[in-house]
C-alpha cells in the first residue's frame, strides 16, 4: 500500500523520465532543474514503497514495477494535455490549439506547406505537430488530428481517406551520369541502394523490390525516413521516395517505373467527440483538402500560403 497518493508533478516527471532515460533529459522536457526531477522520483518511490529505477553511469534503467506503471502514467499526461487544449479557447470559433501527428515524411515535407496557408487564414489557431512513426492513440488525448498511411481500426474515430500516394525508386541525376541506371530490379544490387539498417517492417511491405534485395545489398542504411530522403538528394544511392516529393525536384529522376512502384493509402482521423469543436473541424477540412491536392499532384492548399 502507498503512504500517501502522489503528486501530480510526481507522477508527471517518472513517465518523463521514463521515457528519457535521463533526469537531465526529463528535466529539459518539463522545463524544471535536474535537482527537482531527482527529488520527485524521490519522493514518488517513497509514497509507492517501490524502487523505480536503477541507476549506472549510463543514466537510469526502469525496474520491472516502472515498466508496469509507465503506461498509466502515458496516459494521464495524454488525458491532460487534451484537457488543456480543449479549455484553451472555450471551443472559440478559430481561437486555441490542435495537436496533429503524422509521420516523420508526411510531417516534415508535406504538412508545413499546408499549415502555413491554415495559419494565414487563422492566426489565432496555434498548430502542434508531433511528428513520429508511431501511431498516436487519438482515444487517449494524445493528438486532436491524424495522418496515417493504413486504414484507422480503432473505434470512436472519424477517418477520411484522402486517396493514395504512390511511391517509386529515384536517383539524382548526377548519380545516373557516373554509375548508370539499372536496366531491372535485377541490377539493382550492383548499386548504391538508400534502405533500411534495423527496422524492416516498412520495406517488407515494398513487395517484389523486398524479393530482390537484403539488407546486406544496401550501401547506405538508416532507419529515419528523412535521412533517407537527404541521402537521395545528396545522390548517394537510389532510394524510395513519395511521387508527390520527387517531382518538386528536377535533380531527381525515377528508376525502373514499370518494374516498381508501390501505394500508401493517405487517411485523415479525428476523435467522434471532436467534430462539434470548431477550430479542429476547421483544420481537419483544410487538412483534407491540402492532401488531397497533394496526392492528385495539384498546388492548391500550399499555393495560399
Amino acid at each position: 500500500m502507498t503512504k500517501r497518493e502522489p503528486s501530480w508533478d510526481e507522477l508527471r516527471t517518472f513517465f518523463e523520465v521514463v521515457r528519457d532515460g535521463s533526469l537531465s533529459g526529463a528535466a529539459r522536457r518539463l522545463g524544471v532543474t535536474q535537482p527537482t526531477v531527482g527529488r520527485h522520483i524521490d519522493a514518488l518511490e517513497d509514497a509507492l514503497g517501490l524502487a523505480l529505477f536503477t541507476r549506472s553511469p549510463r543514466g537510469l534503467t526502469p525496474t520491472p514495477a516502472a515498466l508496469a506503471l509507465a503506461p498509466h502514467g502515458e496516459t494521464m499526461v495524454a488525458a491532460a494535455a487534451s484537457l488543456s487544449r480543449s479549455a484553451s479557447s472555450e471551443a472559440a470559433l478559430d481561437r486555441g490549439v490542435v495537436r496533429v501527428t503524422a509521420s516523420e515524411i508526411v510531417g516534415c515535407e508535406v504538412l508545413p506547406s499546408i499549415f502555413a496557408g491554415f495559419h494565414a487564414r487563422h492566426p489565432g489557431v496555434a498548430i502542434e505537430l508531433a511528428v513520429t512513426n508511431r501511431n498516436e492513440d487519438l482515444a487517449r488525448g494524445e493528438a486532436d488530428i491524424a495522418v496515417r498511411m493504413v486504414r484507422p481500426t480503432q473505434s470512436g474515430l472519424v477517418a477520411r481517406r484522402i486517396g493514395a500516394t504512390r511511391i517509386g525508386l529515384y536517383a539524382r541525376r548526377d548519380y545516373c551520369d557516373r554509375f548508370g541506371a539499372p536496366r531491372s530490379l535485377a541490377d539493382l544490387p550492383h548499386h548504391c541502394v538508400i534502405g533500411f539498417d534495423r527496422d524492416s517492417r516498412t520495406f517488407r511491405s515494398a513487395g517484389a523490390l523486398a524479393k530482390k534485395l537484403t539488407r546486406a545489398d544496401f550501401g547506405f542504411r538508416c532507419d529515419s525516413d528523412l535521412a533517407q530522403l537527404a541521402a537521395l538528394r545528396a545522390g548517394v544511392g537510389i532510394g524510395g521516395c513519395q511521387e508527390g516529393i520527387a517531382r518538386r525536384s528536377k535533380d531527381l529522376v525515377p528508376i525502373l517505373p514499370g518494374a516498381f512502384q508501390m501505394t500508401l493509402e493517405v487517411w485523415l482521423v479525428m476523435h467522434r467527440d471532436l467534430r462539434s469543436t470548431p477550430r479542429v473541424r476547421l483544420l481537419f477540412d483544410w487538412l483534407a483538402e491540402g492532401l488531397s491536392d497533394y496526392v492528385k499532384g495539384k498546388s492548391g492548399r500550399a499555393a495560399e500560403a
